[in-house]
């Protein structure tokens, strides 16, 4: 009985210490990377993220390395030209603009003062098409859509200025957007989270070619041929209004799947989180950690998922729990009732379902 307590015992104890290292991680001090320049000139293509990282292991804190900038009252508007300098405040870093005035030849005899287009907070062409063309809906909301039918022609693909049938919604809208589905989306015990669907065309209702059960469309663009079958969804994609950065404190979740149908994911790919609305916002900055299976300690050592690991008696022996190790780092930027979107910015392996999600 003492013996089974000390093991129980040293469980607990295991799993505790894995539960600090992803929620009780102790916060950092800002510091410099190390071999950060001292100097530098922002380029186009530059982003906020990217320059963070030029200077920051933790770059998510780039807002601090600012705040004693009086020469550029929004530090959101950084400009390729500008040159970037480190400097010290009370023993912490800050960084420091100047700007040259640019200036465009329009001709041998005259010139203009032009004033480019600020960077970026995070690189759009990764994660613009996610925002536009993919949206998640509740399982029996998207059983409920209606569908396209077909056409006069009985053609089974449909493109641009096309007619179609659909069946009929008796709803004031008169714009749809045809989608499909791309994935179920499940939690890790299974649960459905959602249908990812995928923005296919536009369509608009000509009224004059209702019935009672079908109604007139007309495809206005199409990103892809329609197809029979396709469902009809009310309204537009919704986009973030703007993202501001903010580490993640107590949430944790995990990488539930991902938009690219790929097992192994790196940089700049986006995942889904099984984090909605009500736990994370766009812009919220999350660590990206993955554990090894739970080790059984017996004479001779085993992973838990071994064939024949948990066969005949394994109750009484130590089960050890694996601490979980960062890998990444990964910034929401779309978030739904269930689940949300997030751009991953660094990895130091491939990221694949069931990675977990936590403070950074």
């Amino acid at each position: 009985m003492i013996n089974l307590k000390k093991r129980l015992s040293k469980i607990v104890q295991a799993v505790a210490l894995t539960f600090c290292t992803l929620v009780t991680l102790p916060a950092l001090a800002l510091q410099l990377k190390e071999g950060a320049p001292k100097t530098y000139t922002v380029k186009r293509g530059d982003t906020l993220w990217g320059i963070a990282n030029v200077f920051l292991n933790e770059p998510w804190l780039w807002p601090e390395l600012w705040r004693t900038n009086t020469q550029i009252n929004n530090p959101h508007l950084i400009y390729p030209g500008d040159i970037i300098t480190v400097g010290y405040e009370d023993g912490q870093p800050v960084l420091i603009v100047k700007r040259e005035k640019l200036a465009m030849t329009l001709s041998p005899e005259t010139n203009k003062r032009i004033k480019p287009a600020p960077i970026d907070l995070l690189a759009w062409e990764a994660i613009a098409p996610f925002i536009k063309q993919h949206t998640f809906v509740d399982e029996d909301r998207y059983n409920m859509l209606p569908k396209v039918l077909g056409n006069q022609d009985g053609n089974i693909r449909f493109a641009s200025d096309d007619f179609v049938l659909g069946q009929q919604q008796f709803s004031a809208n008169d714009q749809y957007r045809v989608v499909r589905k791309h994935a179920t989306i499940e939690s890790l015990q299974g649960e459905t989270l959602g249908i990812q669907v995928t923005h296919v065309s536009t369509a608009s209702v000509i009224p004059e070619g209702n019935t009672d059960d079908t109604m007139l469309l007309f495809i206005d663009d199409a990103y892809q041929e329609a197809k029979r079958g396709d469902k009809l969804l009310e309204g537009g994609f919704e986009n973030p209004d703007s993202i501001e950065l903010v580490a993640a404190t107590s949430q944790r979740g995990a990488v539930v799947g991902d938009l690219h149908d790929h097992d192994l994911l790196g940089k700049y790919d986006v995942v889904i989180l099984d984090l909605g609305n009500m736990d994370v916002k766009p812009g919220t900055v999350m660590g990206l950690y993955v554990q090894g299976p739970a080790i059984v300690d017996d004479e001779t050592p085993r992973y838990v998922d071994e064939p024949g690991a948990n066969s005949g008696g394994e109750w009484f022996i130590d089960t050890l729990t694996q601490p979980a190790m960062k890998v990444g780092e990964v910034i929401v930027f779309k978030t739904f009732d269930n689940v949300s979107y997030g751009l991953i910015t660094r990895a130091s392996k491939s990221i694949k379902r069931g990675f977990i999600v936590a403070k950074p």
